[in-house]
């Protein structure tokens, strides 16, 4: 008979789970593995709110095991570490995002890119190297193997900073991989939400131009004014979106929902790239022939390897890069999914789990 997630592990551990498709969370008594000779493990002091932690409580991906713990924004302070951990040391500020585990050795693994071996294990609600269930940072400690742990900059908040562990990484890379990166260019940036305000702040800091290209016209005196935006488009205004055809290098589309791609293909000039970050339920219509006569490409890109995160956790913290937050207690968590799913936060909730969690 298999154990049950309280007993699974010698140490005790409390956080918040949901149970079924629901997505109602409630406390939950769980366990975690003794820390092993690689291993690092915190005190969880915060963990962002992110929308796949919505998606994957709900089951609407598909591959949810219950009971899950969701969370993969996390930072804390390290209690203990294993006999060969290098990297880090009791009392240092560290953080874990999206993985916790991979091959190691495959030619992704090898090239510091992690987020693309076919074997990565996700931080929660994925079956572990031991065959048991990942739970995430909903709970008051985690245990990581030191590989897929972030060091903390010293100057760099750690409640605000603790949603750049996955909306920053998701933003940063793609920026980066696809040379979006430079002075002189024209980026765009699809939906003012958890990805895209904090994909505007990269930008702005990478010293590009930036348009942002939202449905809603509310929006344009936040992204202007408070995110430091250079332009704004109302992509439902076709007269706008006419006079800015062929304007932008490249763009980054952070939308989850269905949404029309044509428009978007013809804000970019020949060779531009469109770059998808958001992760739509249902497929989208391809529009062929712009791609065809401008040389435009469509393509996609999945938070980044750990190397690549540590340097976009530096960079943020080098150019006083923060996601905007909305602090909450964890008995706050549903209330909070329900606003998530209505885009009811400026941008990100973040969870004080150390100062909310009761252990009781």
């Amino acid at each position: 008979m298999a154990k049950s997630a309280e007993t699974e592990h010698p140490v005790k551990a409390v956080g918040w789970a949901s149970r079924d498709t629901s997505g109602v969370m409630s406390p939950f008594n769980f366990s975690r593995r003794a820390t092993g000779e690689r291993d690092v493990q915190f005190k969880v002091l915060y963990c962002g709110v992110c929308h796949s932690d919505l998606h994957m409580i709900k089951n609407e991906w598909g591959f949810t095991h219950y009971p899950i713990v969701p969370g993969h924004e996390i930072v804390g302070i390290v209690t203990e570490v294993g006999s060969k951990v290098e990297k880090v040391k009791v009392g240092d500020k560290v953080g874990v995002g999206c993985l916790v585990g991979s091959c190691r050795q495959c030619d992704q693994c090898s090239n510091d890119l992690e987020n693309y071996c076919s074997k990565q294990i996700l931080t929660y609600s994925m079956p572990y190297l031991d065959g048991t269930i990942t739970y995430g940072g909903y709970s008051d400690l985690m245990v990581a193997d030191e590989h897929f742990i972030i060091q903390w900059p010293e100057n760099l908040p750690m409640d605000k900073g603790a949603p750049l562990l996955c909306a920053g990484i998701t933003t940063y890379s793609p920026l980066r991989y696809y040379g979006l990166d430079k002075p002189d260019l024209n980026v765009g940036v699809v939906g003012l939400g958890g990805l895209g305000h904090v994909a505007v702040k990269f930008a702005k800091a990478f010293g590009t131009r930036v348009t942002v290209i939202s449905t809603s016209l509310s929006k344009k005196k936040e992204a202007l004014e408070n995110l430091g935006a250079d332009d704004f488009l109302v992509s439902r205004d076709n007269e706008e979106m006419a006079v800015a055809a062929g304007t932008l290098d490249g763009i980054i589309d952070t939308v989850s929902a269905t949404h029309p791609l044509l428009p978007l293909l013809s804000l970019l000039k020949p060779h531009g790239k469109l770059i998808m970050v958001g992760a739509p339920e249902k497929p989208l219509e391809l529009p062929v022939f712009p791609l065809l006569s401008g040389r435009k490409s469509i393509s996609g890109s999945g938070i980044g390897g750990l190397k690549e995160t540590q340097e976009m956790v530096d960079f943020a913290a080098k150019h006083n890069i923060l996601p905007d937050v909305e602090m909450i207690p964890i008995d706050y968590v549903n209330t909070a999914m329900e606003r998530l799913l209505k885009s009811d936060v400026k941008y990100r909730f973040v969870i004080d789990v150390a100062g909310s969690l009761k252990s009781d």
